[in-house]
């Protein structure tokens, strides 16, 4: 399955709580949702952090799911998306911002049901590989050693990681390499484990293997659209 990230931000004039409403309630809602090869869909609205650039990047991401490459070239010729979905991207988005990544995800961290169902926050991390470090090399650290750094993090309910998919290198580089997503009951807590000993370790471990300056972190809450179980579809 396609695990999409789409991350986004307001267009000028447009306030952050404006923007995040719009997309939760009017885009997800009226049209990205009626695109029917999307098998799960969510909103996720940037938390500010004591820390974060006065004009961050990103204001939120989507993230979508597409059982595979055929379904998603049909969502993307739909006219739901076309009409639709694409259509209204200028009344809220700077579109010429946004950010896409196609990933494979690798749950590292299941969590007990009762703990993954609960409201929490979810942190993003993303990041681009250290220059001159093969991908594989890259990948092969990222699912072994750092995932066991992350996994000692007092707090973390829940990990994931999302490495984009091989496609994106056929004619040259990705603009990013993964997506981390680290899932803790609240700010507070997201703050404390970046604040310990295995949160030193960590951020340690990613210097070693990715470029700092294109590393990237938003804490977010979720909205779910579709799901968390998936919607069948039938072309």
């Amino acid at each position: 399955m396609i695990h999409q990230f789409i991350f986004a931000r307001p267009k000028p004039g447009m306030s952050e709580a404006e923007f995040q409403r719009y997309w939760v309630e009017v885009h997800a809602v009226r049209y990205a949702s009626r695109i029917p090869q999307i098998r799960k869909y969510k909103v996720d609205t940037r938390i500010p952090r004591p820390g974060d650039p006065a004009d961050p990047l990103w204001s939120g991401a989507a993230e979508i799911w597409l059982a595979n490459e055929e379904e998603q070239v049909a969502s993307l010729q739909s006219p739901e998306l076309i009409d639709g979905a694409r259509a209204d991207e200028p009344r809220w988005a700077a579109f010429w911002r946004t950010v896409v990544l196609d990933t494979t995800a690798h749950l590292l961290l299941p969590g007990p049901p009762e703990a993954r169902d609960a409201p929490g926050v979810l942190l993003l991390v993303l990041t681009k590989r250290r220059e001159g470090l093969p991908l594989g090399d890259f990948r092969a650290h990222m699912l072994g050693p750092h995932a066991e750094t992350v996994r000692a993090l007092t707090g973390l309910r829940r990990y994931q990681q999302g490495h984009v998919r091989d496609g994106a290198y056929a004619a040259g580089e990705a603009l990013l390499d993964c997506v981390e997503q680290l899932w803790f009951d609240d700010p507070a807590a997201v703050a404390a484990a970046e604040a310990s000993i295995e949160g030193a370790l960590l951020a340690a471990d990613r210097r070693r293997v990715a470029e700092p300056r294109w590393q990237h972190r938003m804490l977010v809450r979720e909205h779910w659209i579709i799901g968390p179980a998936p919607r069948p579809y039938t072309p």
